[in-house]
């Protein structure tokens, strides 16, 4: 049951494609995911303090079937202008919902909190995010950039660097599975201070250091580590920098309430890989999206296997966003390739 798509990238589910736009000097930025032809949608937050655009139109009740892109972006509340840079894109392209004569593409989107990062926030009276939102989708393509790029690019956890991840998992049935995550959490994603991840059960080869778990367990495993606690570096952030946002795609035929049911089954991978996870002080949220190029339908006991798949894949994915941070000017934290033990 576990092996990866020939990329291990969200973008091994058929007509997905990523596209990443950073500002170093910000430390923040745009990733959008580009569905080739509208996909069925759904989204599910546990995080208490989330910021978003468009999600209750994915709610299996109302009209809109269909989407055209998601964003996942830095910025705080200032980052939901990046939708408006995709829509303008798709637009250009002549992609959109019918209406009246006039093509609207459904953008969702939702933000994470890294305005106190290290990073220069002085943009003057419009935020850049607009403009990254657009750049992000000329950037859109099946291979992108994990770690410190896009969403992920200004991104911290507990103790170290955050940053952009994805994964995939192919199931024995021909259905593929994926996951794109911007993780930014308040709380941290290894055992302790070690350099172990807490996704380590569920790890392909050796996609995030193939450490497993640490034997014995150290003594700082049960402690709650947290972003705004953290001296270990000689600083105490204040609370409310957090946030972990990200997206879960199969290529089965789905509706708009099993894609729901894949992005609540995917919040499970959240609990797999960060501890702790779905406080008040993260936004917390998951976007499914359901292209059906793969054209299988789900019996009951195919979606057991995808949803359990959504939680695994959901951690590595998370897991490999931290793995893959790369160092830059005014970090405020270590990346995780130069933790020690």
């Amino acid at each position: 049951m576990f092996r990866t798509g020939p990329r291990n990238l969200i973008s091994d589910v058929a007509g997905l494609r990523v596209g990443n736009a950073s500002d170093a000097r910000l430390k923040s930025g745009v990733t959008t995911v580009l569905c080739d032809e509208p996909a069925v949608a759904g989204v599910q937050i546990l995080g208490g303090a989330p910021g978003t655009r468009e999600t209750d139109l994915l709610e299996p009740q109302n009209s809109v079937e269909t989407i055209h892109a998601v964003v996942l972006s830095g910025g705080s509340a200032f980052g939901l202008d990046a939708a408006s840079g995709v829509q303008a894109a798709l637009r250009e392209r002549g992609i959109g919902f019918e209406v009246g004569g006039f093509r609207v593409p459904i953008v969702p989107a939702a933000i994470l909190f890294d305005l106190r990062n290290g990073g220069d926030k002085d943009w003057g009276r419009y935020p850049p995010y607009r403009d990254l939102g657009y750049e992000s989708v000329q950037a859109a393509a099946v291979d992108f950039q994990l770690g410190t790029s896009g969403a992920g690019t200004g991104a911290l956890t507990s103790g170290l660097k955050g940053g952009l991840g994805s994964a995939s998992m192919l199931l024995d049935n021909g259905i593929t599975i994926g996951a794109l995550a911007a993780v930014n959490p308040t709380g941290s994603v290894t055992v302790g201070r070690t350099r172990h991840f807490w996704a380590a059960p569920f790890e392909i080869g050796d996609e995030f250091g193939g450490l497993g778990y640490p034997s014995p367990m150290p003594e700082d495993a049960k402690r709650i580590l947290l972003k705004y606690r953290d001296k270990e570096h000689g600083r105490q952030m204040e609370t409310g920098g957090n946030t972990t946002i990200a997206v879960i795609a199969t290529d089965a035929v789905l509706t708009k309430a099993a894609a729901k049911r894949l992005a609540i089954a995917a919040h499970d991978g959240f609990v797999r890989a960060i501890w702790p996870t779905h406080t008040p002080a993260d936004g917390d949220l998951v976007f499914a999206l359901a292209t059906g190029k793969s054209g299988l339908e789900l019996s009951a006991d195919a979606a057991v296997d995808l949803y359990a798949a959504a939680g695994a894949t959901m951690a590595r994915a998370i897991s490999r966003g931290v793995f893959a941070a790369t160092p830059a000017d005014n970090d405020l934290f270590p990346v995780w390739s130069s933790r020690l033990g």
